[in-house]
């Protein structure tokens, strides 16, 4: 089912202004990708891998013939990637989406009084929430500009117009991502509101009026009073949006044999957002364990079944004061989930409530419950899935952690790139645990073309790996003027790959549309696709992204491999976030151990650059390598 896209907003930044994504030259792309493999297999593996990779981009191949047709789809599409990376990263992907896929940003720690307090919380921030959808309605929203490296230029603003107005529809084989376009007489606005794992209708224009925040607030009394007074417990049917999106899918099926079914999950599903009042979590309100009730909501015992995964903005509003979003990654990248939850609190704290009684809409209507027919083989699946998302809860090893002693104002005297300093010492972490180097994700905005979304910063690079091996391997050994040289070319390698990452010119993109695009014309596909360095190579095994704010928050999300590990940073002036994941199943990993050593690394880092200051000026960097002050725009 094809995406639905909005039509475009006119002016600067309109999509169809920008230019369209461009496609390296196949022999680019094949020098670079040997490149970025070698120093990751043995030797063998890599002679074997390097006679592939000739044989398909010799003259009059394979490879040859595959990038004329990927350069003839690109001249009839807004973007030629978009498609195949959709399926490829989000629908194709058969995970579950909690932990494996969606992020989440969490608030900071609220301190409030009683149940009423939170209540009054949440309808402050739906009534943010209305004010931010209504610049979108209206088109006013004002066109990013990309920061750092190659500033000022105009950013696409597609994914914007799609947080709340798609949902992720489950498939036996690959999921959709389905937009809802404006009608001509507009439905009423509402949003799903769950509390104990039951789902209510919120109207929040009524008769062409919004509902203020008196408004909101008597109505989310009365299905706080509801969902209390509920005489047997309804199923959890929100855990069946846990589990893999095959097992949903079935599931799905099944519910909606029954009408009463069929009304509930459409509701569910063109509403603009959920609310998920949660119940006090019991647990400590640190940083980690109020990442992990955004990211899981502590299990079906807890408050896991209060959610539902689908939608794009899952607003949570605990009673204990865990407050944040979960969002359903594949509308939209995090710098439009920062965007929006800065907007938010910003709005919350600079605009003070505004619980006016006497203006409030008089009869309102108490709100719809959505109900629920479930057959045994329903409850069996409820039964299943709870079980499969206690395991994903038993087994995350998730650790939020403030770096105190300094932040990227350091980095940024030492003329480098905090980005890249970062993940330099992301690589230095990993070496000190495991002794070698792994394939690593970096995503990279690709926003300055039409429809752009992401591609892939390998910071892997030879270059750090000579840089960490200095630091670690007999490191009394290498002079410190020599590990000062290793680190500005690890920086520079990282800075210049960054720099062709964000102008469409990396490798991830155009291989899998290279791979994609065979499948699509049903030709035999190609060697380099099933060697195992390729196979290899596509398992990050550290996953990572940059995700700076401006207010008080952080984003935190899980690995994408079962012995890997997510970290999620941002950095601050003085100091800087880091959210480690992992699994305990993996004999391999521990986010704690990772740390540590990064912590040690930083420190190392600092103390390397300090001591290289006082004794000399720094070796010149190659290639650019001071010129950014951040990471992607």
């Amino acid at each position: 089912m094809p995406i639905l896209e909005q039509e475009s907003p006119k002016g600067h930044g309109d999509h169809h202004v920008l230019p369209k994504l461009p496609i390296p030259t196949l022999h680019q792309t094949l020098d670079m990708y040997l490149k970025c493999v070698e120093h990751l297999v043995k030797p063998e593996q890599f002679k074997k891998t390097k006679a592939i990779v000739e044989r398909f981009g010799a003259a009059g191949g394979q490879g040859e013939f595959l990038q004329e047709k990927l350069m003839e789809k690109r001249e009839k599409t807004d973007n030629w990637v978009y498609s195949y990376w959709l399926d490829d990263m989000y629908l194709s992907n058969r995970l579950a989406l909690p932990i494996n896929s969606s992020p989440a940003m969490v608030f900071p720690k609220q301190v409030f009084k009683d149940r009423s307090d939170s209540l009054r919380f949440a309808a402050h921030l739906i009534s943010g929430v209305l004010n931010y959808k209504s610049l979108l309605d209206g088109r006013s929203l004002p066109v990013d500009y990309a920061r750092g490296q190659l500033a000022g230029t105009p950013l696409c603003m597609e994914q914007y117009y799609r947080l709340f107005t798609t949902y992720r529809l489950p498939g036996l084989k690959k999921d959709t991502l389905v937009t809802q376009t404006s009608s001509v007489m507009p439905e009423p606005e509402y949003i799903i509101v769950a509390c104990k794992n039951q789902f209510f209708v919120l109207d929040v224009v009524i008769n062409f009026r919004r509902l203020n925040e008196s408004d909101l607030l008597a109505q989310l009394e009365k299905i706080v009073k509801m969902a209390e007074n509920t005489e047997e417990p309804l199923p959890p049917i929100g855990l069946l949006t846990s589990d893999g999106r095959t097992e949903w899918a079935e599931a799905r099926a099944m519910l909606i044999k029954d009408s009463t079914n069929r009304d509930s999950l459409d509701m569910i599903e063109r509403s603009l957002c959920l609310l998920c009042l949660d119940d006090t979590s019991g647990a400590e309100l640190t940083d980690t364990n109020r990442a992990l009730q955004m990211l899981h909501g502590a299990g079906h015992q807890k408050n896991g079944g209060n959610r539902w995964y689908d939608k794009p903005m899952q607003f949570v509003v605990g009673a204990d004061g865990a407050c944040g979003v979960i969002c359903e990654h594949s509308p939209f990248e995090g710098i439009v989930l920062v965007q929006c939850t800065e907007y938010l609190l910003k709005y919350m704290k600079g605009s003070p409530s505004k619980l006016v009684r006497a203006s409030s809409i008089t009869n309102l209507h108490t709100p719809r419950r959505l109900h629920w027919k479930c057959s045994p083989e329903i409850q069996e699946r409820l039964a299943s899935s709870a079980h499969k998302l206690q395991r994903l809860v038993r087994s995350l090893d998730m650790d939020v952690f403030k770096f105190k002693a300094y932040g990227k104002e350091f980095i940024k005297k030492q003329k480098m790139s905090p980005d890249a300093y970062i993940q330099v010492a992301l690589q230095l972490a990993f070496y000190r645990c495991e002794g070698r180097t792994v394939p690593t994700y970096e995503s990279a905005s690709i926003r300055r073309f039409r429809e752009g979304r992401v591609d892939n910063i390998r910071s892997a690079t030879v270059e750090v790996l000579a840089f960490v091996k200095s630091m670690t391997d007999g490191k009394a050994a290498v002079p410190d003027a020599e590990k000062m040289k290793k680190l500005w070319d690890a920086i520079s390698a990282q800075t210049n790959y960054t720099i062709l990452a964000i102008t469409g010119k990396a490798i991830d993109n155009h291989l899998l549309g290279l791979r994609e695009i065979a499948e699509e014309l049903n030709v035999e596909k190609p060697e380099i696709f099933s060697d195992e360095t390729y196979v290899s190579s596509n398992k990050f095994i550290l996953s990572t992204s940059q995700v700076p704010t401006t207010v008080e928050m952080f984003c935190c999300y899980g690995p994408v491999v079962p012995n890997g590990y997510g970290t999620c940073y941002n950095p601050q002036s003085d100091h800087i976030i880091f959210c480690v994941s992992s699994f305990r199943e993996s004999v391999e990993t521990s986010s704690a151990v990772f740390i540590k050593a990064l912590e040690e690394g930083l420190l190392d880092m600092r103390d390397l650059c300090c001591k290289q200051n006082t004794a000399a000026k720094p070796v010149t960097p190659k290639d650019g390598a001071t010129a950014r002050n951040g990471s992607k725009p």
